[in-house]
């Protein structure tokens, strides 16, 4: 395990342990494992009852966003994948239990589609990450060897504006070595720190399987804290 500051990341094999504030752990026992799809939304109208805890995945697209729900559920198809850019066009929901979900939204960036789909897409981002009250979490999605874009820029400074909690996956990191892994963490951690901005961050693949206990944590915190509110 390394630490940089207050942010664990685990490598390939090694245990983590998530712990909430004052070292207790702020988790439950979700049966990530169980996920099943609820439904796919087109538009606000096809949204589930805003009811009970969600918390949602967004990214560039064909930044892992929809591999890392997978892998975080340990399932192969639960979210729709891709190699190409910009296939998830819908906000996808997705049952853990009765009272929380996992939410896979477009992914952005996307700039061979049509400037109507793409408005289109930001559109229906925007109603569900304004109006949504279930909504208690942001899962950002950066590939590791691009991370901080413009637009990831926008997304992070969105979630402070709406004083939303987020943490940040840097994925595919099975594309690069131990060292330039750490680099590129130090880099992101550093760059979020100096805008006053402390966002968890971790080291994430779903190829490797890295990282997926580390973020179960981080969304049954969320969750668990969120249904305590209800």
């Amino acid at each position: 395990m390394a630490i940089f500051g207050d942010r664990l990341t685990c490598w390939p094999g090694m245990p983590v342990h998530f712990a909430g504030h004052g070292g207790q752990n702020l988790g439950m026992n979700i049966p990530f494992e169980h996920a099943r799809f609820l439904k796919s939304a087109s538009s606000s109208q096809d949204f589930p009852p805003d009811t009970g805890a969600e918390v949602a995945f967004c990214g560039r697209s064909n930044a892992g966003k929809s591999s890392a729900i997978n892998a975080i559920c340990r399932q192969n198809c639960l979210a729709r994948t891709s190699k190409t850019p910009g296939r998830t066009q819908v906000v996808n929901f997705f049952n853990l239990d009765s009272d929380a979900r996992l939410v896979d939204l477009p992914g952005y960036g996307y700039a061979k589609a049509p400037a109507r789909v793409q408005q289109r897409w930001q559109n229906l981002m925007e109603s569900y990450l304004v109006h949504r009250q279930a909504l208690c979490g942001l899962v950002l999605s950066m590939d590791i060897r691009h991370p901080l874009t413009d637009i990831d820029w926008t997304m992070i400074q969105w979630s402070i504006h709406y004083r939303l909690p987020l943490y940040i996956l840097l994925t595919k990191a099975d594309k690069l070595s131990r060292n330039a892994m750490a680099k590129s963490l130090t880099r992101v951690t550093s760059e979020l720190e100096q805008q006053g901005f402390d966002a968890g961050t971790q080291i994430f693949s779903a190829t490797k399987r890295t990282g997926i206990s580390q973020a179960q944590a981080k969304i049954s915190a969320w969750i668990a804290k969120a249904l305590m509110r209800v």
